[in-house]
């Protein structure tokens, strides 16, 4: 997001949304929390309260941005790795 998308204007709709910063400050304003994260942090939220996200400061910022438009939480499946077999 370039860095002048930086005038929050909140929203809300049907869904669910999910937001992890890949570089840059951003700005989450979710209902009446007003937050910023860093690179490696993430955010899950029910699209229904009012949001907006964007450029914390003067840098324009990547965020990945995953949304579901049922309202479906995320699930996170991980096929277990299997273990070496003794050597015989």
């Amino acid at each position: 997001m370039p860095a002048e998308h930086n005038r929050p204007d909140p929203v809300t709709h049907e869904g669910h949304e999910w937001l992890y910063v890949l570089s840059g400050r951003v700005r989450l304003i979710l209902a009446d929390h007003d937050l910023v994260m860093g690179p490696g942090e993430a955010a899950e939220f029910d699209t229904r309260l009012p949001h907006w996200f964007g450029p914390a400061g003067e840098s324009p910022v990547e965020v990945l941005n995953l949304f579901g438009p049922q309202g479906e939480r995320v699930h996170v499946r991980a096929k277990p790795q299997s273990r070496a077999e003794p050597s015989a």
